[in-house]
């Protein structure tokens, strides 16, 4: 059984580097972002089309120019509208890149409380904020410093942070205490990360965290923005295309890896969910990646 959960695996920071840039692209770098969380806080800066995204409570559409900031281990997905792609600039880091004493009180008043999500900052910020203007150059110098990875630009990029963040907090608000939804859907996520590769029914994902099924049905659609069997297909089929990306497997091993034991089914599910089949999402993956500007 692979022991994974939606609390995200991968590293985005260590000590010499405590930030990670991506450029990324949906769909066609990937079909979406599933459910899940992480420690660190993340920024994304829009750059072109338009996304669904949900952060916590907040389910909004992404624009062009849109600044998108997630604090530690809140919940978050991003899918793709219809008909719609979206290239944005993202931008993960620890909060050890704004220090680590405690015993500064700008980290134990300022800082700590959006790591503990005792305060809360817009996470949504449009074109139509009032700090718009300035926030707008921040985020540009900020992703160029990501972008010009050196150890000089690392000291300009922390400033700028501390300057968003700064900006951010004159109209923070304190957060309530965790949601119900939170305690809901977090086990449940947890548990279709753990068990995707097998049969999962609604019943027992509603018997994971204790709620009848049509209860839980209408929580995790409301909370998640889609269905729970709806949501497992999308995260099989991205677990799938990180698969065709990152390793030489078969298409057929591939699919069975993935928790789809009829090879027909997968391949109706990923043309439906990505457009294409996945050998032609390997091809144009692959291609697109051989012809790319390697990022410093």
């Amino acid at each position: 059984m692979n022991n994974i959960n939606s609390k995200e695996n991968r590293i985005h920071s260590c000590d010499i580097k405590p930030f990670s840039y991506y450029k990324c692209i949906i769909p066609d770098h990937f079909n979406c972002v599933p459910m899940h969380w992480h420690s660190e806080f993340e920024i994304n800066y829009i750059r072109e089309g338009s996304a669904e995204f949900i952060c916590g409570e907040e389910k909004f559409t992404s624009s062009k120019g849109d600044i998108i900031i997630t604090q530690p281990n809140v919940l978050h997905s991003i899918y793709p509208g219809v008909n719609a792609g979206q290239v944005y600039d993202t931008l993960v880091f620890s909060h050890e890149i704004f220090g680590s004493s405690n015993s500064d009180r700008y980290i134990s008043e300022c800082i700590r409380p959006l790591i503990n999500g005792s305060m809360k900052i817009r996470t949504h910020i449009t074109p139509e904020h009032h700090y718009y203007p300035e926030l707008e150059i921040i985020a540009e110098n900020i992703f160029a410093c990501a972008k010009g990875n050196s150890p000089q630009l690392d000291m300009l990029m922390r400033s700028e942070l501390i300057r968003l963040f700064w900006l951010l907090e004159t109209e923070a608000e304190t957060a309530p205490e965790l949601c119900r939804a939170d305690s809901i859907i977090r086990p449940a996520l947890e548990y279709i990360a753990e068990h995707f590769n097998e049969n999962i029914t609604v019943s027992q994902l509603a018997a994971s965290v204790h709620l009848s099924e049509s209860y839980f049905m209408n929580r995790f659609r409301k909370h998640v923005g889609l269905s729970a069997v709806e949501y497992i297909s999308h995260f099989r089929i991205d677990k799938a295309c990180k698969g065709l990306i990152g390793t030489k497997k078969n298409v057929l091993e591939i699919a069975f890896e993935c928790g789809f034991h009829n090879i027909s089914n997968f391949n109706r599910q990923f043309r439906r969910i990505i457009g294409c089949s996945p050998t032609e999402y390997r091809n144009k993956i692959t291609l697109s990646l051989s012809t790319a500007e390697p990022q410093s």
